[in-house]
């Protein structure tokens, strides 16, 4: 077998890439990661340089064979965009005098969304391919001098082969995703609220409309260049406000997507006075929607919450979705009926003397987490269950 790493998704072909992975989870399809890397928003210059594992069945770079395994993978030279926070342990490295970066980072680019982080060959051994996945890996840390290896976000599934397999250090941390319980429409998730909550909710909405904003939900391939400009606009001048800086993703991203990911894609739109003041905009596979990224031009009143939870739970509502995942952190989202849950990472960690203090950070930090998922639950807005 031949183990490759490819500095870019256009060294392999579209139809390699996509057989193995069979899965429509968005942020994994061929176009998603292109567009990525053709817009810069991931490059060197971003920190994120693409060095994507690839395990063919053949042994010639003449003939290659089979592809047999893939894996989205990154070296990356800061912790920015990652959603699982390491500082930490940067500035405990750095106190000692020992370099953190670089490290290898398999993930999908400032996307903290559970998923696939791996794909395998139907008939490849599960097992036999992580021990081979991480062997190599660790030989490619060392020759790259890079600190440790990290996938994040992956599925309960893999997660479970990365840590007990191959013993990489499992992290947890709480998101608050919406589930669906087989309601029939928004008003009928509604009814399991206490009353209280369901007459908080239902006020919440209607400031919304009357500020006189009006609220429509565009599929992808129905969205217009000039809906996509105006959509931009309001991404980039709400991280402005915010941060003081660009956001991650460029105008030539946003174009890309618009062309190549439209089967992936819902825009929630704001209009006022005739004009687009605010967007969200979502992405989705069979049984998820995912929320993505939102921007605004003026505050209007609970617009935020309307745009980027309650269409996306009457979208997930509509076309029968399993579960709407909203992005990370946010604990405004318990008293809208997001309920706490898990998402984890996995840590392989090269240095024998920084190893057990982190597993030790982690054991700890786990405990901290149980404890605050089961406090996040005592705010839930649900009537209790007799």
């Amino acid at each position: 077998m031949l183990v490759e790493f490819i500095p870019s998704i256009d060294a392999i072909d579209r139809d390699s890439w996509q057989n193995i992975w069979a899965s429509d989870y968005p942020f994994i399809q061929y176009e998603f990661l292109q567009s990525l890397e053709q817009s810069q928003c991931v490059s060197k210059d971003s920190g994120w340089i693409p060095h994507h594992f690839l395990l063919w069945s053949a042994d010639s770079q003449d003939d290659k064979g089979e592809l047999l395994a893939a894996m989205p993978l990154y070296i990356k030279s800061h912790s920015y965009g990652e959603y699982v926070f390491d500082w930490a342990w940067a500035d405990a490295y750095h106190r000692y005098g020992v370099e953190y970066y670089p490290k290898l980072l398999n993930a999908i680019p400032f996307t903290p969304a559970t998923g696939p982080r791996y794909a395998l060959a139907e008939g490849l051994d599960e097992t036999l391919f992580c021990q081979i996945m991480l062997q190599q890996l660790q030989q490619e840390c060392q020759r790259l001098e890079a600190s440790s290896f990290h996938s994040l976000f992956p599925s309960s599934h893999q997660l479970n082969c990365l840590t007990t397999e191959n013993q990489l250090l499992q992290r947890d941390a709480i998101q608050f995703h919406w589930i669906n319980e087989n309601y029939k429409s928004f008003d009928d998730f509604l009814a399991s609220f206490k009353s209280r909550k369901r007459k908080s909710l239902k006020s919440e909405r209607r400031k919304v409309a009357q500020q006189g904003v009006e609220i429509q939900c565009v599929e992808g391939a129905d969205i217009s260049a000039e809906q996509w400009q105006q959509f931009y606009h309001c991404y980039h001048l709400t991280y402005l406000k915010r941060s003081g800086r660009q956001g991650y993703l460029n105008h030539d991203f946003f174009k890309r997507l618009a062309t190549n990911c439209t089967n992936s894609i819902m825009m929630v739109q704001a209009h006022y006075d005739g004009q687009m003041v605010a967007a969200a905009l979502y992405f989705k596979d069979s049984g998820t929607l995912y929320g993505r990224y939102w921007g605004c031009l003026d505050d209007f009143d609970a617009l935020h919450f309307e745009a980027c939870y309650y269409q996306g739970i009457e979208y997930a509502i509509e076309n029968k979705l399993k579960r709407f995942d909203p992005g990370a952190q946010g604990e405004h989202k318990i008293q809208r009926g997001f309920k706490p849950s898990y998402v984890h990472s996995a840590h392989w960690i090269a240095s024998d003397e920084f190893r057990p203090a982190i597993e030790d950070f982690l054991k700890q930090e786990s405990e901290h987490i149980k404890l605050y998922k089961e406090d996040a639950e005592s705010y839930l807005p649900f009537k209790s269950v007799e």
